[in-house]
């Protein structure tokens, strides 16, 4: 069951691209999220170069729901590129992010908020992830790779469904455009001494589009941005 807690106020970011087919419901879903859970809100959709129709479908949302913001980037950098994009564009205090594939419930929003008293950075993992085989053994070994390097004892790294303090993220650099983002803020987030709280969360099939994330460059990307920030962060600099 869903917790019922609200907040002064939240940023619901989500990155998208060639999401036409999902985006207008992702947007519904997450304004529907908003007015339940918080007293102000805004929906920061941030189009990654799209080659379809994204960005018209936001602009559509945004008119029929002023607190739906369209942040266009001109040409596809990716996914962190446009998480970091819409988490640094954020406004209200607490800001949370997830993908635009409707492959999570925004009703849970409400059990990240429960933690937020007990941690600055509260994250999902997926009960029963719906996705296929391969995937889920490259998540298994790519978690076990951030224990073996990081001591980075997380669930579910990768999991679009995190919710962080506004301040956490503006003290933060972030320097992945790729899918190692998601890594990068929880070993920053640690770095700077702040908890981590875990959410179990509902995870759904894919019902339109298609992911990017297995691909062989975002792959190539993500470990050399994980050997990136290895040094940076045993040099102390």
């Amino acid at each position: 069951m869903s917790g019922s807690r609200r907040c002064s106020g939240l940023s619901i970011v989500m990155p998208a691209y060639n999401e036409e087919a999902n985006v207008d419901a992702a947007a519904r879903a997450a304004s529907s999220a908003g007015e339940k859970f918080a007293d102000s809100y805004e929906v920061v959709i941030v189009d990654d170069g799209s080659a379809d129709r994204t960005a018209e479908r936001v602009r559509q949302a945004s008119a029929e729901n002023p607190r739906v913001r369209l942040i266009q980037l001109p040409q596809n950098r990716g996914f962190g590129a446009a998480v970091k994009t819409g988490l640094k564009g954020a406004v209200q205090p607490l800001v949370f992010y997830t993908d635009c594939d409707l492959q999570f419930d925004l009703e849970q929003i409400g059990d990240l908020l429960e933690k937020t008293d007990e941690a600055p950075v509260v994250v999902g993992y997926r009960v029963n992830r719906q996705d296929h085989f391969g995937r889920k053994m490259n998540a298994w070994a790519w978690g076990r790779l951030q224990r073996v390097l990081f001591g980075l004892r997380v669930r579910d790294i990768d999991c679009g469904f995190k919710l962080v303090r506004r301040d956490v993220l503006q003290a933060m650099p972030m320097h992945s455009d790729g899918a190692f983002l998601s890594t990068e803020i929880l070993l920053r987030c640690r770095a700077a001494g702040h908890e981590i709280a875990e959410v179990p969360v509902r995870h759904y099939p894919r019902k339109a589009g298609s992911s990017t994330g297995a691909q062989w460059w975002v792959i190539r990307r993500a470990f050399r941005e994980l050997w990136q920030l290895r040094r940076e962060l045993r040099s102390g600099t």
